[in-house]
């Protein structure tokens, strides 16, 4: 049996504040606890609200962050423990990341070649003439002119900077690429341009998406699982059409409901909800999401729900049963 392309064991990625003049010491617990597998051509969609462990997970996944606890498995293999420092190089070659901003992540010193040829240079592949044919050829796959080679990316709008920045993401051929909130900073007319890019792309490389969002209405279009995630762990992680037909969890249905959509078919009931995403530092008892639940029970303040199979996916709610 093939193992998945990528699989997080009860990843766990925590942070100790340090005390200040006024500060107390804390630990923040930014992941939590997630588990997924991914297989190549598979999409998995991550979404929450800010401040939920997305972005750290991103980091674990990239290998940029080690996990405090649980693994992370690349081809079969621990990144981790196990293994040389050249199997260790080669896993984070195999992943590279997308980031959300293409007017910050592209330096604005350096041309478009330059930018893309970087990769290539660092870990001395080929010379001058293959990086710059390797180059060029990419920059036709995401449907940049070969005139853009030797412009900065000033010259250049935010869609066009995100075709840069998903190019530079192949460069290196790997075979998982992290896309932390790629279409975010960009206009909604502009955005199906850079998902369809994606979906060709990844069609043609047989790439793994680890696809990080709040829009709900994005991960849709793009993503084959999602994975729902609050303060830190997954309350909700299944196939895309259940989930989206038929959530389970609470917040899930409240993500659902706050996500415009012309089509009726695509609406959802609203969920009445109170309060805010509570601190990290202080995490309420029990399920996480009881304070601002509307169906919470004592039982929701005092024990914390484990995911478990119900209507096709997993779920983490007491009352799973009964919410529909």
């Amino acid at each position: 049996m093939t193992p998945p392309l990528m699989e997080a064991r009860d990843v766990r990625r925590h942070y100790r504040i340090g005390g200040g003049l006024f500060a107390k010491k804390g630990l923040v617990k930014a992941l939590d606890g997630v588990s997924f597998t991914l297989d190549a051509g598979r999409t998995l969609g991550v979404v929450g609200e800010s401040g939920c462990g997305k972005s750290t997970l991103a980091r674990v996944a990239t290998l940029i962050e080690t996990p405090t606890e649980g693994e992370m498995w690349i081809d079969g293999e621990p990144t981790l423990g196990s293994g040389t420092a050249a199997g260790r190089h080669r896993h984070r070659l195999s992943v590279q990341m997308v980031f959300q901003n293409p007017y910050g992540s592209l330096n604005p010193r350096k041309t478009v070649g330059s930018i893309l040829e970087e990769p290539l240079a660092i870990n001395r592949r080929g010379d001058a003439a293959f990086r710059r044919e390797t180059a060029r050829a990419m920059m036709a796959k995401v449907g940049l002119r070969q005139d853009h080679y030797a412009r900065y990316p000033h010259m250049f709008s935010g869609g066009q900077r995100q075709r840069i920045a998903i190019a530079r993401a192949l460069m290196l051929q790997p075979r998982v690429v992290v896309a932390d909130e790629p279409v975010s900073a960009l206009d909604v007319s502009i955005q199906a341009q850079v998902l369809n890019l994606m979906m060709d792309l990844q069609e043609e490389f047989r790439l793994a998406y680890l696809f990080i969002s709040h829009d709900l209405s994005v991960v849709r279009h793009i993503a084959d699982e999602v994975m729902v995630m609050y303060l830190g762990r997954p309350v909700e992680h299944g196939p895309k059409p259940s989930m989206f037909a038929a959530p389970r969890h609470p917040y899930t249905q409240i993500l659902l409901a706050a996500t415009p959509s012309v089509d009726p078919a695509h609406r959802h009931r609203s969920v009445p909800v109170t309060g805010e995403l509570p601190s990290p530092l202080d995490p309420p008892s029990g399920c996480a999401f009881h304070k601002r639940c509307p169906y919470a029970t004592e039982l929701c303040a005092a024990e914390r729900p484990e995911l478990r199979p119900f209507g096709g996916h997993e779920v983490a709610c007491h009352h799973a049963e009964t919410i529909g």
